[in-house]
């Protein structure tokens, strides 16, 4: 499939959290493509998150580098003060950083849990807080980045796995509370997508092989798979899909007899 184009967020400031690598760096770069200016959340990949900025002011828009650790509240919260001093608003803001101790559940130490809370969880339960403050009275859009490790066991994968089941519940409260403000929210359920970050699992070669043998189409999913279904959610064709979470993966997940 081709990607879209057009203007759907022609002069709209864009938030994506953890978006100097993988897909949340394909999530700002597509944004910018169609029209919108874009705020670059890093940490640690300062050198990574300059290239994303690069390539968005080539398209023409700007782009706001923003490090910031999403496990320190006040780091978020000052985040969102930068914004507010650059663009004077924010019209959708992307959740997609993430991060988690791969341990047993046997294993998991309180240090990783909390931090991993954090990151994945708590960071889109204080961004939706400010976001929708930064918000026009035309409304916008918010979007959540989980996976079926929140209703599904995977190895090594407890506490992202938990932390991921509540971001889903927080997705579909913000969707509720936030909907008199015309501010939509949403999130999107991805399968394992080809990315370095599943470097970080232990066996996740044979994990990988598991998968491919079980898929139905002939192909994994890709950044770019994500980004064309974040484009819609995000924009106002989706304006009666609330409160969901919205599965992507080639169809793995249907039940085959």
């Amino acid at each position: 499939m081709g990607q879209a184009s057009g203007n759907r967020y022609q002069n709209r400031v864009v938030c994506v959290t953890g978006s100097s690598r993988g897909i949340g760096r394909r999530l700002a770069v597509r944004f910018a493509e169609e029209g919108a200016d874009v705020v670059i959340n890093y940490f640690r990949n300062g050198d990574q998150a300059r290239e994303v900025a690069a390539e968005i002011e080539a398209l023409g828009r700007k782009a706001l580098l923003v490090r910031a650790n999403m496990a320190q509240e006040e780091k978020v919260v000052a985040m969102f003060e930068q914004i507010r001093e650059a663009f004077g608003r924010i019209d959708v803001f992307v959740h997609n950083a993430a991060s988690g101790r791969n341990r047993s559940a046997m294993e998991v130490d309180t240090k990783g849990w909390d931090w991993t809370m954090q990151v994945n969880t708590r960071a889109f339960l204080i961004g939706a807080q400010q976001a929708a403050n930064l918000m026009p009275e035309t409304g916008g859009a918010m979007l959540a980045l989980s996976s079926f490790g929140a209703d599904r066991v995977f190895p090594y994968y407890v506490s992202v796995g938990s932390s991921k089941a509540a971001l889903e519940s927080i997705v579909r409260y913000f969707a509720i509370e936030l909907a008199p403000r015309r501010i939509n929210v949403n999130a999107i359920s991805a399968g394992a997508v080809l990315t370095d970050a599943l470097g970080h699992f232990p066996e996740m070669d044979k994990t990988l092989a598991a998968v491919e043998e079980k898929m139905p189409y002939h192909r994994m999913v890709t950044p770019d798979d994500i980004a064309n279904l974040a484009l819609f959610l995000c924009s106002p064709e989706a304006e009666m899909i609330r409160g969901q979470t919205i599965r992507i993966d080639g169809g793995i997940t249907l039940p085959i007899p």
